[in-house]
Protein backbone atom coordinates (compact mmCIF):
# COMPACT_ATOMS: atom_id res chain seq x y z
CA UNK A 1 0.00 0.00 0.00
CA UNK A 2 1.01 3.40 -0.77
CA UNK A 3 1.71 5.84 2.02
CA UNK A 4 0.46 8.79 2.33
CA UNK A 5 1.93 12.11 1.38
CA UNK A 6 1.22 13.17 5.02
CA UNK A 7 3.05 10.27 6.98
CA UNK A 8 5.98 11.39 4.23
CA UNK A 9 6.41 14.67 5.07
CA UNK A 10 5.77 14.26 8.83
CA UNK A 11 8.41 12.16 8.79
CA UNK A 12 10.75 14.05 7.01
CA UNK A 13 10.42 16.75 9.07
CA UNK A 14 10.61 15.09 11.93
CA UNK A 15 13.90 13.67 10.80
CA UNK A 16 15.03 16.46 9.77
CA UNK A 17 14.27 18.80 13.68
CA UNK A 18 15.02 15.26 16.21
CA UNK A 19 17.98 16.30 17.86
CA UNK A 20 17.16 20.83 18.13
CA UNK A 21 13.40 19.48 19.02
CA UNK A 22 14.65 16.75 21.87
CA UNK A 23 16.85 19.49 23.28
CA UNK A 24 14.13 22.23 23.61
CA UNK A 25 11.13 20.56 24.67
CA UNK A 26 13.26 18.51 27.27
CA UNK A 27 11.97 20.46 30.20
CA UNK A 28 8.87 21.69 28.60
CA UNK A 29 6.55 19.78 30.99
CA UNK A 30 8.38 21.84 34.44
CA UNK A 31 6.17 25.31 33.16
CA UNK A 32 2.81 23.38 32.31
CA UNK A 33 1.15 22.38 35.20
CA UNK A 34 -2.34 21.57 33.35
CA UNK A 35 -0.53 18.96 31.43
CA UNK A 36 1.27 17.46 34.19
CA UNK A 37 -1.90 17.01 36.05
CA UNK A 38 -3.63 15.80 32.78
CA UNK A 39 -1.00 13.36 32.76
CA UNK A 40 -1.10 11.89 36.39
CA UNK A 41 -5.02 11.88 36.22
CA UNK A 42 -4.85 9.67 33.23
CA UNK A 43 -2.04 7.63 34.69
CA UNK A 44 -4.37 6.99 37.97
CA UNK A 45 -7.34 6.50 36.11
CA UNK A 46 -5.23 3.94 33.88
CA UNK A 47 -3.90 1.80 36.80
CA UNK A 48 -6.91 1.82 38.76
CA UNK A 49 -8.42 0.11 35.93
CA UNK A 50 -7.02 -3.36 36.40
CA UNK A 51 -6.67 -3.53 32.34
CA UNK A 52 -4.16 -5.79 31.54
CA UNK A 53 -1.51 -4.73 28.75
CA UNK A 54 0.83 -2.02 28.88
CA UNK A 55 0.82 1.71 26.89
CA UNK A 56 1.64 3.27 24.22
CA UNK A 57 2.70 6.54 23.27
CA UNK A 58 2.01 6.95 19.82
CA UNK A 59 3.76 9.96 18.14
CA UNK A 60 5.91 9.68 21.13
CA UNK A 61 8.79 11.93 19.71
CA UNK A 62 11.94 11.76 21.75
CA UNK A 63 9.96 10.19 24.73
CA UNK A 64 9.51 13.06 27.13
CA UNK A 65 6.04 12.16 27.51
CA UNK A 66 6.98 8.18 27.49
CA UNK A 67 9.26 9.14 30.01
CA UNK A 68 6.93 11.11 32.58
CA UNK A 69 4.39 8.22 31.90
CA UNK A 70 6.75 5.90 33.24
CA UNK A 71 8.01 8.07 36.40
CA UNK A 72 4.12 8.00 36.99
CA UNK A 73 4.29 3.72 37.15
CA UNK A 74 2.80 2.58 33.78
CA UNK A 75 4.19 -0.03 31.75
CA UNK A 76 4.80 2.42 28.67
CA UNK A 77 6.40 2.00 25.62
CA UNK A 78 6.98 4.77 22.39
CA UNK A 79 5.85 4.63 18.70
CA UNK A 80 6.58 7.36 15.99
CA UNK A 81 7.31 7.47 12.42
CA UNK A 82 10.85 9.13 12.50
CA UNK A 83 13.34 6.74 12.65
CA UNK A 84 15.52 9.80 13.89
CA UNK A 85 13.08 10.62 16.61
CA UNK A 86 13.51 6.60 17.90
CA UNK A 87 17.26 6.96 17.80
CA UNK A 88 17.11 9.93 19.55
CA UNK A 89 14.10 8.56 22.64
CA UNK A 90 16.33 5.11 22.68
CA UNK A 91 19.89 7.33 23.02
CA UNK A 92 17.77 9.78 26.37
CA UNK A 93 15.69 6.95 27.72
CA UNK A 94 17.29 3.41 27.39
CA UNK A 95 15.40 1.81 29.70
CA UNK A 96 12.27 1.83 27.87
CA UNK A 97 11.08 0.73 24.90
CA UNK A 98 10.70 2.72 21.25
CA UNK A 99 9.56 1.41 18.14
CA UNK A 100 9.01 2.73 14.54
CA UNK A 101 5.56 3.03 13.45
CA UNK A 102 2.63 4.79 12.08
CA UNK A 103 -0.31 5.35 13.51
CA UNK A 104 -2.98 4.54 11.71
CA UNK A 105 -1.56 1.47 10.92
CA UNK A 106 -0.38 0.07 14.24
CA UNK A 107 1.66 -3.44 14.67
CA UNK A 108 -0.42 -4.00 17.49
CA UNK A 109 -2.40 -6.87 18.43
CA UNK A 110 -6.42 -6.25 18.93
CA UNK A 111 -6.92 -5.32 21.79
CA UNK A 112 -3.76 -5.77 23.67
CA UNK A 113 -3.39 -2.08 25.30
CA UNK A 114 -4.43 -0.67 28.45
CA UNK A 115 -3.71 2.49 27.49
CA UNK A 116 -2.95 4.77 24.42
CA UNK A 117 -1.28 7.99 24.40
CA UNK A 118 -1.81 10.61 21.39
CA UNK A 119 -0.09 13.80 22.87
CA UNK A 120 -0.25 16.23 19.92
CA UNK A 121 0.69 13.51 17.05
CA UNK A 122 -2.98 13.46 15.42
CA UNK A 123 -2.38 17.03 14.94
CA UNK A 124 -0.75 15.75 11.74
CA UNK A 125 -3.81 13.89 9.92
CA UNK A 126 -5.73 15.57 7.72
CA UNK A 127 -9.24 15.83 9.19
CA UNK A 128 -10.74 13.02 6.74
CA UNK A 129 -8.19 10.76 7.90
CA UNK A 130 -8.64 11.03 11.92
CA UNK A 131 -11.52 8.98 12.28
CA UNK A 132 -9.55 5.97 10.94
CA UNK A 133 -7.00 6.85 13.39
CA UNK A 134 -9.64 6.59 16.11
CA UNK A 135 -10.66 3.34 15.21
CA UNK A 136 -7.11 2.12 15.21
CA UNK A 137 -6.78 3.44 18.72
CA UNK A 138 -10.12 1.22 19.36
CA UNK A 139 -8.77 -1.87 17.76
CA UNK A 140 -5.82 -2.33 19.95
CA UNK A 141 -7.30 -0.94 23.26
CA UNK A 142 -8.29 -3.77 25.54
CA UNK A 143 -11.97 -3.64 27.10
CA UNK A 144 -11.86 -0.94 29.57
CA UNK A 145 -8.74 0.43 28.21
CA UNK A 146 -8.71 4.81 28.11
CA UNK A 147 -7.49 6.78 25.65
CA UNK A 148 -5.76 10.08 26.09
CA UNK A 149 -5.75 13.57 23.29
CA UNK A 150 -3.73 16.07 23.14
CA UNK A 151 -4.07 18.77 20.53
CA UNK A 152 -4.60 22.47 19.96
CA UNK A 153 -7.54 24.23 19.21
CA UNK A 154 -9.04 25.47 16.25
CA UNK A 155 -10.87 25.15 12.92
CA UNK A 156 -7.95 26.53 10.47
CA UNK A 157 -4.89 24.13 9.43
CA UNK A 158 -1.45 25.61 9.95
CA UNK A 159 1.49 25.10 8.08
CA UNK A 160 5.32 24.90 8.77
CA UNK A 161 8.07 25.77 6.19
CA UNK A 162 10.59 26.08 8.98
CA UNK A 163 10.91 24.40 12.08
CA UNK A 164 14.01 25.63 14.61
CA UNK A 165 15.69 27.05 11.23
CA UNK A 166 15.06 24.21 8.96
CA UNK A 167 13.36 24.00 6.42
CA UNK A 168 9.86 21.38 6.56
CA UNK A 169 6.78 21.03 5.16
CA UNK A 170 4.60 20.45 8.50
CA UNK A 171 0.41 20.73 8.18
CA UNK A 172 -0.84 21.48 11.94
CA UNK A 173 -4.36 20.32 11.44
CA UNK A 174 -6.34 21.82 14.44
CA UNK A 175 -9.81 20.42 16.28
CA UNK A 176 -12.75 21.40 18.51
CA UNK A 177 -13.18 19.66 21.65
CA UNK A 178 -16.57 19.36 20.80
CA UNK A 179 -15.67 17.84 17.35
CA UNK A 180 -13.21 15.32 18.56
CA UNK A 181 -16.00 13.87 20.98
CA UNK A 182 -18.19 13.12 18.52
CA UNK A 183 -15.16 11.46 16.81
CA UNK A 184 -14.72 9.31 20.24
CA UNK A 185 -18.00 8.50 20.38
CA UNK A 186 -18.41 7.36 16.81
CA UNK A 187 -15.41 5.20 17.30
CA UNK A 188 -16.58 3.57 20.21
CA UNK A 189 -14.85 5.85 22.57
CA UNK A 190 -17.10 8.23 24.43
CA UNK A 191 -15.60 10.64 26.76
CA UNK A 192 -14.42 10.55 30.24
CA UNK A 193 -13.05 14.19 30.90
CA UNK A 194 -11.70 16.68 29.02
CA UNK A 195 -9.77 19.97 30.10
CA UNK A 196 -9.32 23.09 27.89
CA UNK A 197 -6.99 26.12 28.44
CA UNK A 198 -7.26 29.58 27.28
CA UNK A 199 -4.42 30.78 25.21
CA UNK A 200 -1.17 31.47 27.21
CA UNK A 201 1.48 33.64 26.04
CA UNK A 202 3.67 31.04 24.56
CA UNK A 203 0.78 29.21 22.93
CA UNK A 204 -0.75 30.12 19.81
CA UNK A 205 -4.13 28.56 20.28
CA UNK A 206 -5.76 27.34 23.19
CA UNK A 207 -5.04 23.46 23.95
CA UNK A 208 -7.33 20.75 24.82
CA UNK A 209 -6.95 17.23 26.84
CA UNK A 210 -9.23 14.75 26.36
CA UNK A 211 -9.83 11.35 27.96
CA UNK A 212 -11.88 9.01 26.61
CA UNK A 213 -12.41 4.84 27.52
CA UNK A 214 -13.46 1.78 25.51
CA UNK A 215 -16.11 0.21 27.27
CA UNK A 216 -15.54 -3.17 29.02
CA UNK A 217 -17.00 -5.93 28.20
CA UNK A 218 -20.15 -7.76 29.90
Amino acid sequence: MTEPSYVQAARAAYDAIAADYADRLRHQLDDKPFERAMLGVYAEIVRASGVPGPVADVGCGPGRITAHLHALGLDVFGVDLSPEMITVARCDHPGLRFEEGAMAALDIADETLCGVVAWYSIIHTPPERQPAVLAEFHRVLAPGGHLLLAFQVGDEPFHAAEVFGRQVALDFHRLSPDRAATMLAEAGLPLVAHLTTERREFERTPQAYLIARKPATT
